[in-house]
């Protein structure tokens, strides 16, 4: 670990009210000081008691750079455990640079990205989950997503991988006592006790497991995409799901040649939605590459808006369309209501019966909802809400109690776990000798430590923290 001081500009580099400069380090302090004049030219950081402010102004040498409130903290109880000054400035960017490049030029070293919390994190303060939930939090789209990074910034899953590792490590120190000291220590009786603490840790590993997917969604958003047939009403919806016009409506078919994508949030829940060009078959080269596209993204989509035009009859292009969306979660709104019908939700179910039908994937296994709409007459929206929450988080949205995996690299290494559980429970099946339970067990121990950082190589640690901004 470099232990050197290390500085950056802490805010955003943009012209603002206040900017930020914070400095870590053993030397932080002292290179503050010399940077720093009181008002009456007295006063010493070195001397202050921590965790203070103070007024006064920076100096590169005689020359007086910006009028500054100076906070200083004491190691340990700072963020980083070291020395750290926090320099509040003008936020403009020519006096910010102007601190930083002082700082420097009195002995620090300009921080890598994420260098404040990698320190944080290597010095004890916080483990990894911690660490990544900081820049969960920086990055939150949502509410939800909020919310759930500050759960993960207080330990819920920390706390929840450091339980379950305790459990296991007390099946391993028992077995090893066990084989080591057999007169002392009998094993009668422990391969039912065992079957059921692994029965019971799978249950929690799977728990944990099953919770990425929705972890994932509340994070990063759900990623949707708007298909159907030229002048259905799809440019129409993305303008009033967005609440401005962003797509040019027009009655001429094919107006949408291009992709659009828009991020909005709908009672929370974040949507990445992209507006595709109408599918059919055309001569148009132009349109024709939007077409293409359509389907790319049809296939890549977490949910399929399919809007139908209810005033005109379903033809060989919605056949492709369904046929395009099979297997997806899918929406269709059966928009233009206001008008006289010619497809009814019968109408709908039937076709994609239809379509289905000698296929390997039956009607009856496809998420499907029909919502009857008019993007003209804002209806419809409320009950597509629902629908969205019924499909995606059974009905509702809660981050009270639950524990939400939003991290890859925390699903992976919980999925190591289970295995390996899974290979404990086969083993006890088998009659295995207890030495093969302590292996698994200590495999699973293991897989867990990798999420909170006690079991992880540097390069990882490394690659983690250079995600982070610059001054975090």
């Amino acid at each position: 670990m470099k232990t050197d001081t290390i500085a950056a500009i802490a805010t955003a580099v943009s012209d603002s009210g206040i900017g930020i400069i914070r400095i870590s380090g053993n030397e932080a302090i002292e290179i503050a000081d010399k940077m720093y004049h009181s008002k009456n030219e007295k006063k010493k950081l070195a001397k202050v008691s921590s965790h203070t402010i103070h007024y006064g102004f920076i100096y590169d040498g005689e020359e007086v750079i910006d009028e500054v409130m100076v906070a200083v903290m004491k190691a340990p109880n700072t963020y980083t455990k070291e020395d750290t000054v926090e320099i509040d400035c003008h936020g403009g960017i020519l006096v910010m640079q102007k601190v930083l490049e002082t700082a420097l030029k009195y002995g620090c070293r300009l921080a890598e990205p994420g260098e404040f919390t990698k320190r944080a994190f290597l010095n004890g303060r916080i483990d990894l989950t911690k660490a990544e939930a900081v820049m969960d939090m920086i990055h939150a789209k949502n509410e939800f997503a909020m919310k759930s990074s500050l759960k993960q910034l207080k330990g819920a899953v920390s706390d929840k991988v450091h339980s379950l590792r305790e459990e296991i490590l007390y099946e391993i120190a028992f077995i090893e006592s066990a084989l080591d000291d057999p007169e002392h220590i009998s094993l009668d009786g422990y391969h039912e006790k065992l079957e059921e603490k692994t029965q019971h840790l799978l249950l929690e590993l799977k728990r944990l497991i099953d919770s990425a997917d929705n972890g994932k969604l509340l994070k990063d958003g759900i990623n949707t995409v708007i298909v159907g047939k030229p002048n259905a009403g799809k440019s129409s919806l993305l303008n009033l799901l967005v609440g401005e016009d962003k797509a040019i409506v027009t009655s001429i078919a094919g107006t949408t040649r291009d992709v659009l994508e828009e991020s909005i949030k709908l009672h929370g829940i974040g949507l990445n939605i992209i507006d595709t060009a109408g599918i059919r078959d055309t001569k148009d080269e132009v349109e024709r590459i939007g077409v293409e596209k359509a389907r790319k993204y049809a296939n890549n989509a977490d949910l399929v808006i399919y809007v139908v035009d209810s005033s005109r009859e379903l033809d060989e292009n919605d056949k492709e369309i369904v046929e395009l969306i099979r297997d997806k979660k899918v929406i269709v709104l059966l928009n233009k209501t206001d008008l006289d019908a010619k497809v009814s939700k019968d109408d709908i179910k039937q076709y994609f019966h239809n379509v289905y039908e000698g296929t390997s994937n039956s009607f009856e296994n496809q998420s499907l909802c029909i919502i009857r709409t008019s993007t003209k007459d804002n209806t419809g929206m409320e009950e597509f809400e629902d629908a969205i929450k019924d499909m995606f988080f059974a009905g509702k949205i809660a981050v009270n109690d639950e524990i939400y995996i939003t991290s890859k690299r925390h699903k992976e290494a919980l999925m190591e776990a289970y295995d390996s559980m899974i290979m404990v429970k086969q083993s006890l099946a088998d009659n295995m000798p207890e030495d093969f339970y302590s292996i698994d067990l200590m495999s699973a121990y293991a897989s867990l430590g990798r999420i909170i950082g006690e079991e992880v190589e540097d390069d990882l640690v490394n690659e983690i923290f250079s995600k982070f901004c610059m001054g975090k």
